[in-house]
């Protein structure tokens, strides 16, 4: 009888070289991006699904990051030539295929096998940046190894000794990108997560067990399968010790993360050689002292609705930060599931944007091909509605392009320009 660890190595193994494998056929049926998340909510586990697809207190912040939107309509151009179109886009000197990336999620690889990796080799193939999480279990030295366009995002405590180790650690593994977090000074009230059973750690139990028992294809594509190929999941980049994803009487430490001000940001600066981005930035006040404080990019974010609710939806802060940005290069994430969203945030002044949920539920639906189909669908929902908005480039998106209830974007909001 063939035991149960031969079976899931064989399983894990990959494809002989040259050899193509077939696209998952629930992949048809993956028409959009929010296609995967109910999905993955068959799949995973109530607390696993749960802590990837929630957010804080009373999840206004989440909803808001969408309807945020709504808020705007679009003003398209009609009889242009637009068969010579192109979504290259240039960021820190590097020009990607394609204005989005893959924004820095948690516990990747328990949502999906392998996800820190899986995410990595896609943007790598696909010549789009992905950011690595701080609360990824997989080191970041194994990650910059299979993805040439991994950036890192860290959770840093002010405590200078911790700096200093993180920052020499990014900077040997090899990242020229170093992400620091903004919007994290305490843990977030994620009531949804004391709900559903999550906890970190993970704490043994008969729920748990039973969860893991009714989602099988969870339970033996990843759980079991992450446990035969790497052994039981730690917290590997934080600047706290290591700790296991399942332990009855582990606790995280999170360091003094509500002492990081901008004078550990300054420390960053000297120490850091790379490029430097601040994350989580949503007040145009803070844009201003992030470019007088030699940052060369920030992230306008939220934290996907996940830290303080009824915080304002980036989409909406967006032009606020660029007007006061000076030379650094602004970005934006959280709630972008279109092609039309993503041309929204470009023509309020966004450069870049960063994609996260729908990235990590593509990999627990249907592995490194979900991801794949991520890529794709955005890609060609972005090549569609440039044709039809007008443009050939997405240089040649300006918030005139754009009306907000039928009316053209207020001169207030066209600081983008």
């Amino acid at each position: 009888m063939t035991s149960l660890p031969s079976v899931l190595q064989r399983e894990a193994a990959p494809a002989a070289p040259g050899v193509v494998p077939a696209e998952p056929r629930i992949l048809r049926r993956m028409l959009a991006l929010d296609d995967f998340e109910p999905e993955a909510g068959r799949i995973l586990p109530r607390p696993i699904f749960g802590y990837a697809a929630g957010g804080s207190e009373n999840n206004a912040s989440l909803r808001g990051n969408r309807t945020a939107f709504d808020d705007y309509v679009f003003m398209p151009r009609v009889m242009v030539d637009v068969s010579a179109r192109s979504q290259r886009r240039e960021l820190f000197g590097q020009v990607y295929d394609s204005p989005f990336g893959i924004a820095p999620m948690g516990r990747t690889s328990i949502v999906g096998f392998d996800g820190d990796r899986v995410l990595a080799r896609v943007a790598a193939n696909s010549n789009i940046p992905m950011i690595l999480s701080g609360a990824s279990l997989t080191r970041l030295e194994e990650v910059k190894q299979v993805g040439r366009t991994a950036w890192f995002q860290g959770y840093i405590p002010g405590e200078e000794r911790a700096i200093r180790a993180l920052v020499e650690r990014v900077a040997n593994a090899g990242y020229d990108t170093l992400v620091v977090t903004a919007d994290v000074p305490v843990a977030a009230n994620r009531e949804h997560n004391v709900r559903n059973g999550y906890s970190a750690p993970m704490r043994p139990s008969l729920g748990l067990a039973w969860q893991g028992l009714t989602h099988p294809r969870w339970l033996f594509g990843t759980a079991l399968r992450t446990l035969v190929r790497h052994g039981m999941p730690h917290s590997e980049n934080m600047t706290t010790p290591r700790m296991p994803f399942l332990s009855s009487v582990g606790v995280r430490e999170r360091g003094r993360r509500d002492q990081f001000s901008w004078q550990h940001l300054a420390l960053i600066r000297g120490l850091w050689t790379g490029r430097l981005v601040v994350k989580g930035l949503l007040s145009a006040e803070d844009a201003h002292i992030a470019s007088q404080s030699g940052v060369d990019g920030v992230i306008v974010s939220n934290h996907g609705g996940r830290q303080l609710d009824h915080a304002i939806a980036p989409l909406h802060a967006l032009p606020g930060v660029v007007a006061r940005a000076g030379t650094m290069t602004v970005m934006m994430d959280s709630g972008i599931r279109r092609g039309t969203d993503v041309l929204k945030a470009l023509a309020l002044g966004a450069h870049f944007v960063f994609v996260g949920r729908p990235f990590l539920f593509a990999n627990a639906v249907a592995g490194e091909a979900g991801v794949r189909h991520v890529v794709k669908l955005l890609r060609e929902e972005i090549d569609r509605d440039q044709a039809l908005l007008g443009i050939t480039a997405l240089d040649a998106l300006r918030p005139q392009f754009m009306c907000t209830s039928g009316r053209p974007v207020p001169a207030t909001l066209q600081g983008a320009e």
